[in-house]
Parts: structure tokens; sequence; C-alpha cells
């Protein structure tokens, strides 16, 4: 994204009926660039890959047999109704002008978005807006599909509809808001993310971590192994988000340009530089390169340039890849034991640590031949720091509310069995 912005207060939804929100129509801009136009369009489907296939199998590989396929069914229907809640509500939350804290309703239900009174978005005025909705909601999916990592092997399904569907309004939008929009508080103090290491990353890191403080451990943590069932799976799925972080990235220059090509550049360093760097510290560890490691150390790196690929040369790339390897592994290594917090698969670890990471350093790196620098390492961190309050508060108030209505969890029977019979009545054949 080449602006940053977003951003709400508790319950200020109850606000959005003022004047300026509604009144922030886009004004038309440039006539629609057709190579820009292509460009969105593949990114937009590079996207949504990391997400089906590419989160389902990253995260199933490494969860065991008996809930691999739960974490499908958790995907698929949270990526359904985030797309029918951004359609109604998100998008137009996120990406009118509004107040500094949150937009305003005049893209609701996708007013405006086709048809002959459609027109361009001024964050991305090449493309139709429709492409930058599309483009917009592959980023609402994944975030939160990020987030099924902690809470994976306990939560019900019924739940995780219900927080996809408050957490894309109450947390995802507004941070989007914040950072995105030229109007967000966030991006007013001149905060750098390019392309979500703050409103994806960290959001969805620390809203794993209280996820998994509040719906507790799975039966048996830290008590009996609990191993990857098919590590060749993750491997594949690992692949299919390093490739669609091209599009991740690169896609947020919104046009095909120069630019496009160095955030694509910096993505490659940076996930080449994560990937040996944990590859090195599992050696030093225990004398062998992990598989699953290198892609975790690669996966990192990606993390970590996110917010700083439109903004950093080779240099920084390295730098920023690199030091997401290290901290990220000695995170991974030693987060979950030292809190007694259950987050599944380290979702902040990699996420929220990273995110963390490539925020802070990204003002440090960025080069001013690419583009302005507008922030500075404190500007960064308090904007990081900002968000993770808003989004792990929120989070917990959330599950509160729906605890109040249904259980969290399933019961120790269902976890028992597995979610995949539990759930589902749906199983993979057991591994020989």
């Amino acid at each position: 994204m080449k602006f940053p912005f977003r951003s709400l207060p508790s319950l200020a939804l109850l606000a959005l009926s003022s004047a300026p929100a509604l009144a922030a129509s886009p004004a038309p801009g440039p006539a629609v660039n057709g190579a820009d136009t292509a460009w969105m369009l593949i990114s937009t489907v590079l996207v949504l890959m990391m997400t089906m296939p590419g989160i389902i199998l990253f995260y199933a590989g490494m969860l065991r047999t008996k809930n691999a396929l739960s974490i499908v069914a958790h995907t698929i229907a949270a990526a359904s109704v985030i797309t029918l809640v951004w359609a109604t509500l998100g998008y137009s939350l996120a990406f009118t002008a509004g107040t500094p804290w949150i937009g305003g309703l005049g893209r609701a239900f996708g007013e405006g978005l086709i048809g002959p009174g459609a027109v361009n978005h001024p964050i991305a005025p090449t493309v139709p807006e429709s492409v930058f909705f599309l483009f917009q909601l592959s980023f609402a999916i994944i975030t939160f599909a990020l987030v099924l990592g902690a809470t994976a092997e306990r939560m019900r399904l019924g739940v995780t509809i219900a927080f996809a569907a408050l957490w894309t309004l109450l947390v995802y939008a507004p941070i989007a808001h914040w950072v995105w929009h030229p109007n967000g508080w966030l991006a007013r103090l001149g905060h750098m993310d390019f392309a979500g290491g703050t409103v994806v990353h960290v959001a969805a890191g620390v809203t794993g971590l209280v996820a998994g403080w509040t719906i507790g451990p799975r039966r048996g943590f830290g008590k009996e192994p609990m191993m990857p069932h098919n590590l060749l799976i993750t491997v594949l799925g690992g692949g299919l988000l390093w490739a669609g972080w091209f599009g991740f990235n690169a896609g947020s220059a919104f046009e095909a340009s120069s630019r496009a090509g160095g955030a694509l550049l910096a993505t490659q360093v940076a996930a080449c530089a994560g990937a040996m760097m944990w590859g090195f510290c599992e050696f030093m560890r225990r004398g062998q390169w992990s598989v699953l490691g290198m892609m975790t150390g690669a996966i990192a790196g990606l993390i970590a340039v996110t917010p700083a690929s439109g903004y950093v040369a080779f240099n920084g790339a390295l730098v920023i890849g690199a030091a997401a390897g290290l901290l990220c592994f000695i995170c991974v290594l030693r987060f979950k034991s030292a809190t007694g917090i259950d987050d599944s698969l380290d979702v902040f670890a990699l996420h929220g640590v990273g995110g963390l990471v490539g925020t802070v350093l990204t003002p440090v790196m960025a080069t001013a031949a690419i583009a302005p620098i507008t922030a500075t390492v404190l500007t960064q961190a308090m904007g990081a720091l900002a968000v993770l309050a808003y989004a792990g508060a929120m989070t917990w108030l959330i599950l509160k509310a729906i605890s109040v209505i249904v259980t969290l969890r399933v019961n120790s029977e269902s976890e028992r069995i597995g979610l995949d019979i539990a759930e589902h009545g749906e199983m993979l054949a057991p591994t020989p």
C-alpha cells in the first residue's frame, strides 16, 4: 500500500453516520490504465492464492492428522463470511474518508463500485475501484486466516465464523483506515507500511496471541507431543505463500511500474535472507538444517519486508530479512514455553514479531531515492504499539462477547477424537 492508513476507537461505529463520512465519495481520477489494471488483477489472484490453498496447506501439514481438515473448513468459512462483510460494510469503513479513526458508509453494500457512476479510488487512481476493492478484500481474508493458526485444534467452527465477521468490522477495517487511508491518523503522522507489516502482521499476530490465551490450551499441551503430520504439505503451502507474496507486496504499488519491480526484488531477497538465517540458527543449535526451519525463516523474512518492500533497496531487504530470521527463530523457540500460552502454530512469534521488526526497521533501511521517508523509528513504534494494543483489546472483548452466547471451544471428547470427525464427519486416511 503506498499510503499509510487505518484506525478505530472502541465502539466508534456509532459515529459512522456523521456527515463527513457519508460525503466522502472519491473524486474522478485519471483514466483507467490497462497495464496497471492487469497487474492488479494478477496480484489479487496471487494474494487470494496465499489463503486458498497457501495457508490451508501450510497450516494443515503442521497439525495432527485428526485435525488437518478442520483448518480447511475454518479457512473456507472465514474467507466466505469476510467477503460478505467486506462488501456490505468493511470496505467502506476502511477506504472512504470519514474521520481519522474510521471511514464512512459511502461504499456500503458495494455502492458505486460498478456501473456508469463508478470512479477510480484516489489511492489507486489508474485502476477501476472494483479491482482495488477486490485487492483489499484479499488482504482482509488472509489477515484473519493467519489468526486461525493460533486457535487450531480446539475452536468451534461457528465461533470462527462469528469472530471473523466481528473482527473484520471492529478491528481490521479501522486499522486499515488508520494506516492506509490518507485521512487516517497514523497516515497523517507519516507511518510507513507499504503492504501490511502493521495492518496485517502485527494485527494478526497479537490477535492470535490473545485468542489462543482466551480460548485456553489444547488438551495435552506441554505434556504430549503434537507433531506435524505432513511436512511436505506444509512446504508446498509455504511455497505458494512465497509466490503469492509477490502480488502481496509488489501489487501494493497499485501500478505496473519500477516501484512494483523493486518491491518484488526486495521481497525475494528478504525471503532468502530469512531462510538462510533460520537454517543457520538450526544448524548451530542441533547440527542440522531443518526443512521446516528454512521455510519458516523465508516466511519470517517475507513478513518483515512487507512494510518496507516499496521503500528499500537490496541491502535494506537483506538486513530486514536476516534480522527477522534470527529474532523470529528465538521467539518461536522460547515464547510458548516462557508464557505458557498455546498459540498453536506460533502466529505471534512469527507474524507479530516479524511485523514489529519490519515496521521498526522500515525508516532505518528506506532509501529516499525510491520514495520519501516520512517516519522515524519512534513514529513506526508508536503506530505498531497502537495497533497491537487496540487489536489485542478488541479481540478479547469480541471473544468474551461471543462466549456469553456459545462456548468458544469444542468439548473434551471432540478434542480427543479430533475435530475432523467430531465437527465435520470426515477424515484423512491415517498415515501408515
